[in-house]
């Protein structure tokens, strides 16, 4: 089975969302979300500060997972996000593990 890295870089405002949808959704994977800026977001979605700064504060998450559940979250984004911008990537891994 394939392994991918998930990433997904959504504002602020649908964090906690997203955190939520993932935690009831992705069973027994471990995930990272750590505070980022992003650049390159639709005009519309900045704030004031953020079109002077030209960058917006955003979360970006990271899951490693296998390549059927990778279909079924995507599927799962695009319909609980509609709309709110949330950008993802997906990138194979050539090698994983855990040191225990």
């Amino acid at each position: 089975m394939s392994k991918f890295c998930l990433t997904v870089i959504c504002a602020r405002e649908i964090e906690e969302k997203l955190l939520d949808t993932l935690l009831t959704n992705v069973e027994g994977e471990v995930f990272t979300s750590t505070p980022t800026f992003s650049h390159g977001t639709a005009h519309g979605r900045l704030s004031s500060v953020e079109k002077v700064m030209g960058r917006s504060r955003s979360v970006q998450v990271q899951i490693i997972t296998g390549d059927e559940a990778l279909k079924d979250l995507i599927e799962l984004l695009k319909q609980r996000f509609k709309g709110t911008g949330l950008r993802y990537w997906a990138s194979a891994l050539s090698i994983e593990g855990e040191v225990a």
